[in-house]
């Protein structure tokens, strides 16, 4: 067989196989990783009575995480980079683990303080470190689509996990002589011990040292992302990168993005508790777990449909300013909704907005970065974007302390997050030098299934 006929077979081999190898697990890690940070969502319904936190003092205990991820997500990354990701993840999974599964016995707001920076500290690196994990094993043309199945894991990890966490809080209250909250926090941070160990033996740093790969696989995919990468102009040095004005836009635009998903993951749960004022309504934990599951079930699947879509149109830019534009002008409407049910079909809205946006977003930084400079540049991106984590909640709840409720909180997210959709036109220019490249992979690949 010629090497004409023969390089769309084995590429579409050696994806699949990749992608079954890899994305579950990884996608498995993933949401325990955003069950331990946003847990604490559903434990503030009964916590915040046992340890005397007002709506401001609860913001600043979940966005003290993001301190702590902020100040060491470069230098875990760049860890990341060196030692291997087989290596460092496991670490990241085993320190957050055990620090998720302290915060069960925090005696006063203090100690809750210090264990969320502590979580954020542990967990550096971990989210950006797979992005730029996954940018060694696939060729550019499929990234947007397994990027997807991998954050997947993330509004997944907020529909199972919310009817899990408030079942926890609900029915096992006093197990081990622990309020429900307490034993939800011990419960959920074992997965991660765990989940380390397996890591260590599981995950391959490279294509060229995996052995569940054939020889000609190995070589194929190699050379295939070595060639990617001389074409594309990519820089990979770590000076370059973080000076690279790119970059620092994209933490801007990712900023506006995730300053809707953490209000949401945050306070919905305080939300659709407090539709028992404004409608009359009174739920159990556990059924108000089930509803704040809704917005993210239908998030995970639109978040499917849409990446596959950008992979198709090989049109990226677009993929990420519409869906945030919908979840920008949503989240205000459902302030001004008359039931339940219409607000959180506005809600609903804002999470399809946000969770499409995202898998799209995180192909930009590998069509200009490669190598150290990936790893630099993927975690400045994370840790701008991420200081929504600690702005989010934390302003959201000094406002709700403020007015009584949580309008102005949310007209600010819809504020941020058009500006972000400002920004992100603003950038289209200056990400689409490899455009072309990309577009003629994408039909490559689209015309070879």
């Amino acid at each position: 067989m010629s090497p004409v006929l023969q390089k769309p077979e084995i590429e579409a081999r050696v994806v699949r196989k990749v992608a079954r190898r890899l994305i579950p697990f990884l996608g498995l890690a993933y949401f325990v990783n955003y069950l331990d940070r946003t847990n604490i969502g559903l434990a503030k319904l009964t916590m915040s009575a046992e340890l005397g936190l007002t709506e401001t003092m609860f913001g600043l205990a979940s966005g003290l995480f993001f301190i702590g991820y902020l100040l060491f997500e470069v230098p875990s990354n760049l860890a990341l980079h060196r030692f291997g990701a087989r290596r460092w993840i496991a670490r990241i999974m085993l320190t957050w683990g055990i620090i998720a599964a302290a915060m069960a016995f925090v005696p006063n707001v203090g100690s809750l303080y210090g264990l969320r920076m502590l979580l954020g500290i542990a967990e550096a690196g971990f989210f950006p470190g797979v992005l730029l994990y996954l940018t060694l094993w696939f060729p550019r043309a499929y990234r947007v689509r397994l990027m997807g199945l991998f954050l997947l894991a993330l509004p997944v990890s907020s529909a199972l996990g919310a009817p899990l966490s408030s079942a926890i809080i609900q029915y096992w209250d006093g197990l081990f002589g622990l309020s429900g909250w307490r034993v939800m926090f011990l419960i959920e941070g074992i997965p991660a011990v765990l989940l380390a160990v397996v890591t260590w033996f599981y995950l391959t740093d490279r294509p060229s040292q995996a052995t569940w790969l054939d020889e000609d696989e190995k070589v194929w995919l190699t050379r295939e992302l070595e060639s990617e990468a001389s074409e594309s102009g990519s820089h990979g040095s770590v000076r370059r990168a973080l000076t690279d004005s790119r970059v620092w836009m994209l933490g801007l635009v990712y900023f506006g993005i995730t300053y809707g998903l953490y209000s949401l993951s945050f306070f919905l749960p305080s939300i659709v508790a407090g539709f028992k004022k404004t409608f009359a309504t009174d739920f159990s934990l556990f059924t108000t777990g089930l509803i704040v599951a809704v917005p993210f079930a239908v998030g995970a699947v639109a978040m499917v449909l849409w990446s596959r879509h950008s992979d198709r149109t090989g049109e990226r830019i677009w993929h990420v300013a519409v869906p945030t534009l919908i979840g920008a002008v949503s989240i205000p409407v459902a302030l001004y909704m008359q039931s339940p049910l219409t607000t959180m079909i506005a809600v609903t809205v804002n999470a399809v907005g946000v969770f499409c946006a995202l898998p799209v977003f995180w192909y930009l930084p590998s069509t200009f970065l490669t190598g150290a400079g990936a790893a630099a540049g993927i975690a400045v991106v994370n840790s701008v974007g991420n200081l929504s984590g600690f702005g989010a909640p934390y302003v959201t709840g000094w406002l709700f302390d403020a007015t009584g409720n949580s309008r102005a909180g949310l007209w600010v997210v819809g504020a941020v997050m058009l500006v972000a959709v400002m920004l992100v036109l603003i950038l289209r220019s200056r990400v689409s030098a490899t455009r072309s490249t990309e577009d003629a992979e994408t039909r490559v690949v689209t015309a070879s299934r």
